[in-house]
């Protein structure tokens, strides 16, 4: 029994630090990217459709007074043309980093990812024809083959350590390998036609680049101005100028002669600009669509359901599947500490296709601005039900709880 003159014990309170962890997680690792442009892409739509539509129509697609470069007469061509080239330098040294010294430098580790992320591309494309019926949509047949690296992880950071790391490890790799799959498709299928004389030109200064990797020249600047001729080049050539960018990643020296990382210090310091600049001024000129021009027609015809059904099913279809069937055939083990529950929902977060699936929709349709608009709806729509769905999957079912953390708010084993 208990003694009447013994104190109570006094009520646990939560450290203010626990209270406000889900809070802190949006803004801080993984997480905070993701939100940004998910909140982006909520103003863009709310600037579409606002009484300030014409001023957002006219800052991104209005005729520049001047520009120096003929062919970027506008302001989303100078984003998507050359902006974006910087993204996609980002991504070439990643890769490049990746292949040398990261998750895909082992045959072994990197064959799951490899055949996951080839037919996380194959079967939404296949899904897409299927519902599409081809024909005027036949073109878009790649838009929702690509999975966005910040908007996915984003998502897997609002779950903090419940997921396991091999399992971030395996959603990093199967993105970073849909963004060469997504590279090469924009090089090789969506490039009417080529201009050799400029082609020939883009060799000679990627020969020029290589020149200066082999000898190890440690100083940034000359790689700088040298990408900077060479995109022009590729801009001239027909070939998307945003594919200098990761041709001119792959020269960048991975390290210094004094054994210094050069490709690495420039990632790290390029990537925070690429995350949280040029993606968002992109997915701000690109993910704002005007429903009323569109009706309500629009939300229901082929395309948009087409684009939609590719994220949603054909993602987590062809990406579960394939590591079900690697890991009961031996070929490939599933990733460590996983069940088969968490294993499908990031196989849902894969269908989040933003940033890619906008780049490429612009560039399937290029001379008619209402399949663009609305193969822009069947994107979102896919994205966010790809982001809500894979959430609450893993949300609920994970069996990997987050870390308690003390009375002082610090985490066990680091007071």
């Amino acid at each position: 029994m208990t003694d009447p003159l013994e104190p109570l014990p006094k009520p646990v309170r939560k450290p203010i630090r626990t209270i406000f962890a889900p809070v802190r997680a949006l803004f801080v690792g993984d997480a905070s990217a993701g939100v940004l442009l998910i909140v982006v892409a909520a103003a863009a739509m709310l600037a579409a459709n606002s009484p300030f539509a014409a001023e957002y129509k006219q800052l991104f697609y209005g005729e520049l007074p001047w520009t120096p470069i003929a062919k970027l007469k506008d302001l989303h061509l100078w984003i998507n043309d050359g902006l974006m080239a910087i993204f996609f330098f980002v991504v070439g040294l990643e890769v490049k980093r990746e292949m040398i010294s990261g998750s895909l430098s082992d045959p072994a580790a990197r064959r799951l990812p490899m055949l996951a992320a080839a037919a996380g591309m194959v079967v939404p494309a296949i899904v897409y024809m299927i519902v599409s019926g081809g024909g005027q949509y036949t073109s878009g047949w790649a838009i929702p083959a690509a999975t966005d690296i910040a908007f996915a992880m984003g998502v897997l950071g609002l779950l903090g350590n419940r997921v396991p790391a091999s399992l971030r490890l395996f959603l990093l790799t199967v993105a970073i390998v849909d963004d060469i799959g997504a590279v090469l498709v924009i090089a090789f299928f969506y490039t009417p036609t080529i201009k050799m004389a400029w082609l020939l030109a883009a060799a000679v200064v990627f020969g020029l680049m290589m020149a200066l990797n082999r000898m190890r020249v440690g100083v940034f600047w000359p790689y700088i101005l040298l990408a900077l001729v060479l995109w022009y080049c590729v801009l001239n050539t027909g070939v998307h100028a945003t594919i200098a960018g990761v041709v001119a990643a792959l020269t960048i020296p991975l390290r210094r002669r004094d054994g210094n990382s050069m490709l690495e210090k420039l990632e790290h310091g390029l990537a925070p600009w690429s995350a949280y600049l040029v993606v968002p001024v992109f997915g701000f000129a690109n993910a704002g669509v005007a429903l009323g021009g569109l009706g309500a027609q629009a939300l229901i015809d082929p395309l948009p359901i087409a684009i939609a059904a590719g994220l949603v099913l054909g993602k987590q279809l062809g990406i579960f599947t394939t590591v079900f069937l690697a890991d009961k055939t031996g070929f490939a083990p599933r990733p460590d500490n996983a069940n088969w529950t968490e294993i499908w929902g990031v196989s849902i977060l894969c269908g989040i296709g933003f940033t890619m699936s906008l780049f490429i929709g612009g560039l399937a349709f290029p001379l008619d601005p209402v399949l663009v608009e609305e193969a822009k709806i069947g994107i979102l729509t896919g994205s966010a039900i790809s982001a809500v769905l894979g959430y609450i999957v893993l949300r609920l079912t994970t069996t990997h709880p987050e870390a308690e953390c003390d009375d002082r708010g610090e985490e066990p084993g680091k007071a």
